[in-house]
Formats: C-alpha cells, sequence, structure tokens
C-alpha cells in the first residue's frame, strides 16, 4: 500500500457531493417535496372501507360470466 493512498470516490459519489455543496437547501427542498406526496396520515376508517367494497376479479378478465 503507498503511503499517500487516497481512498477511491466514485464519479457519483462526488457528483452528489458537489452538488450538496452548491446548493446547501437541496436536502431540505427534498424532504418537502417528499411530504406533498408521501407523508401523510392514512384514514384507517374509509382504508378499511375501501377494502371492504372492493370485489374480487375473476380468473380471465376479458370472459364473460357463464351462470
Amino acid at each position: 500500500m503507498p503511503l499517500f493512498w487516497k481512498p477511491y470516490t466514485s464519479d457519483v459519489t462526488s457528483f452528489i457531493e458537489q452538488l450538496k455543496a452548491a446548493r446547501p437547501t437541496l436536502e431540505d427542498e427534498q424532504r418537502a417535496g417528499r411530504a406533498l406526496l408521501w407523508d401523510k396520515r392514512i384514514d384507517r376508517a374509509a382504508q378499511a372501507d375501501y377494502q371492504d367494497a372492493r370485489v374480487p376479479q375473476q380468473p380471465y378478465v376479458y370472459q364473460t360470466k357463464a351462470e
């Protein structure tokens, strides 16, 4: 091992580090964007109603029912 050995960093890692250095608010912007769509409270009663109202799908969707 050489005396002045530098640990390897990939191109992607160095790009992300440069991006974070150029835009220090990037992580806060990402968290705000995630909160818009994903970080929501779940209405358990409505979800139970949706599950109860679900109709089972027949094995072959395009075949008409032969009763």
